[in-house]
């Protein structure tokens, strides 16, 4: 890889990492397209979808490891909801990312947009009163996060996400569960998700191992400077952040697929 190859992956990894402990997500939503995209239109070869699929995944573990971190001692990580969560996408995401290699790239571009389709729909749904909760007193049904974070495993695995950005939805909207906690929990969960998918792309030899490590750089050192942030902003400006980065997305890759 030339330098400034090098230089134009690694801010593609800080900006992403840096937004994704912001908003408590891995940052796959935002940094697939950018992967996808950005070097091509400055010239350089262009990533194929599995190629960026994979690159992600193994960021992405990364850069939830340094996210939940930050979040350490905080009192927003609800253990409980990691557990149930958090195993139940390690098998979907493994599943997921193992079958990745039976879909075209046509077909994987597909699965991502739907995902987005569905997370940005969700994040525009009323989610009145879930900030006034106190975090000792939050509750949620364990099975149906369960089987939803399975469904989202799978699918997060095929396209090398790790899924928050359907799970942080889901945890507002379906389950209730107050924003900062959402945001620091589901970095948790991103993580565990994203052993699976890591490890299905590692054995498909779906990864770069070049570009990965400078974006592993990257987000070792960004996502740590956007949970702190996050911690400090107004949890409307997290959720409508979040919620533009994925239909600004679901367009873009809707478009191109059309």
């Amino acid at each position: 890889m030339s330098l400034d190859f090098i230089i134009i992956i690694f801010i593609i990894g800080f900006v992403g990492s840096f937004i994704s402990g912001m908003v408590g997500i891995g940052g796959s939503i935002i940094k697939y397209p950018m992967l996808l995209y950005i070097p091509v239109m400055l010239g350089y070869t262009a990533f194929s979808a599995h190629e960026v699929s994979g690159i992600s995944a193994i960021q992405v573990f990364f850069a939830t490891i340094a996210g939940v971190w930050a979040y350490r001692g905080s009192g927003y990580l609800n253990k409980t909801l990691i557990a149930y969560m958090g195993g139940a996408i390690l098998v979907g995401s493994f599943i997921g990312g193992y079958g990745s290699t039976l879909l075209s790239e046509q077909g994987i571009n597909i699965v991502y947009a739907a995902l987005a389709t569905i997370a940005v729909v969700m994040m525009f749904m009323p989610k009145k009163g879930v900030d006034d909760i106190p975090l000792n007193q939050v509750t949620f049904n364990k099975w149906l996060a369960a089987v939803l974070a399975f469904i989202v495993g799978i699918a997060a695995g095929i396209v090398g996400a790790a899924g928050a950005f359907i799970l942080v939805p889901i945890m507002l909207v379906v389950l209730k569960i107050p924003t900062r906690m959402t945001i620091a929990t589901s970095l948790a969960i991103t993580f565990l998700s994203s052993i699976g998918s890591t490890v299905g792309k590692i054995v498909t030899d779906q990864i770069l191992y070049g570009p990965a490590t400078v974006m592993i750089v990257a987000s070792i050192l960004a996502a740590p400077l956007g949970a702190k942030l996050g911690q400090k902003m107004n949890t409307k400006y997290l959720q409508w952040i979040l919620a533009l980065l994925i239909l600004g997305t679901a367009i873009k890759i809707w478009t191109d697929i059309l």
